[in-house]
């Protein structure tokens, strides 16, 4: 197959307004990459410079070795799934899957072949004769994806296909969507803001952000040891706590603790001490930090109540999810920090600074 690359690739439309600077990554056969980051971010942009839709202003694009940058979208072989779904709605389902081949030319006899075989993949046989106003929503994305892949492309590119869809058959679709997609051998470029989309579905994920390229890792790594500050808030449903600290005082509330600074912090004036809700915990005999606060808000989300406290003498709030099992007198709470857990950024780049605490 194909591999996709990407060198320093920019675009601009004015001095003003760079939606993507210097891209630069590369997507084997068969990975997967996600796209991921907030509106504006230049995801779809980036989609569109891969599939010809737009030209760069700067860098290169390859597929297969071969300098694609100026081609024409149909010199490429490249397949893309719409948001919309972009399908005819005078033809048929048969006629929608078929009409990528019949430009291409290829003989009847084989693209009832091909058809046949992804529409059985699909469980699109009995729907073959129907238009698509005829069909639910999970069914045209459907649709939508038998056309692509009936065409064997060098790259499948897909912009955000679930977005318009329910949340139940958003995920039902999802998991349709990884099984589809792990047998087959080009490399997939995904487009999402979603960031369940992306951590369930990706090899790799990229997150973007202001046209810039924050951090290039599978899913478990984006989540465990994200690159900067930006990351770290982006990713992860609740948000992370982020907490600054003055290391002239703050920093010596830590040591009080023993809870040993990053060497890469102790240089710095002021620290970010990064903490996942889910790892904030009610406290416990022998926890090195405890946080005193008192509750203001509480979210029932069925499987953990989400609490939202007000820091004792700080103007600052942290989040923790606990099981519906634990619980607290008042509104007064003590919560532990577990070093363990802790992400530590620089209050000035926002990146993150050394793990190593020797």
């Amino acid at each position: 197959m194909a591999k996709l690359e990407l060198q320093n690739l920019s675009k601009s439309y004015s001095a003003k307004v760079t939606p993507l600077k210097q891209l630069s990554l590369s997507v084997e056969d068969g990975e997967f990459l996600t796209l991921l980051g907030p509106s504006g971010c230049g995801k779809s942009t980036t989609l569109r410079l891969i599939a010809g839709l737009e030209p760069p202003t700067q860098g290169e694009i390859r597929i297969g070795g071969r300098d694609v940058t100026q081609s024409l979208p149909g010199e490429r072989n490249i397949a893309m799934v719409f948001q919309s779904y972009a399908l005819y709605p005078h033809m048929s389902v048969y006629d929608n899957i078929a009409s990528g081949l019949k430009l291409r030319r290829v003989a009847s006899s084989e693209i009832r072949r091909q058809i046949s075989e992804v529409s059985l993949f699909l469980g699109l046989e009995n729907l073959m004769q129907r238009r698509p106003g005829q069909l639910s929503g999970g069914q045209r994305q459907r649709v939508a994806l038998a056309r692509a892949l009936v065409r064997r492309p060098d790259v499948f590119l897909l912009d955000e296909p679930l977005s318009n869809l329910d949340a139940l058959l958003r995920e039902q679709v999802r998991a349709e969507l990884k099984q589809i997609f792990s047998q087959q051998n080009a490399p997939i470029v995904y487009v999402t803001h979603d960031q369940t989309e992306a951590m369930t579905l990706s090899s790799r994920v990229a997150v973007l952000n202001d046209g810039l390229l924050q951090q290039l890792d599978s899913p478990r790594r984006i989540y465990s040891r994200p690159a900067n500050r930006f990351v770290a808030g982006f990713i992860g449903t609740p948000q992370m706590n982020l907490l600054h600290l003055d290391c002239n005082r703050s920093c010596a509330m830590l040591g009080q603790y023993k809870i040993p600074l990053p060497v890469g912090a102790r240089s710095l004036s002021e620290v970010i001490l990064g903490i996942r809700p889910e790892h904030v915990r009610l406290v416990r005999p022998g926890d090195p930090i405890v946080i005193q606060g008192e509750v203001v808000v509480v979210e029932n989300l069925g499987m953990s109540d989400l609490l939202t406290v007000r820091v004792e003498g700080k103007p600052e709030f942290v989040r923790t999810m606990l099981s519906p099992d634990q619980s607290w007198s008042g509104k007064s709470i003590k919560l532990s920090i577990p070093p363990e857990m802790i992400h530590w950024f620089d209050a000035q780049t926002g990146n993150r600074v050394s793990d190593a605490t020797r």
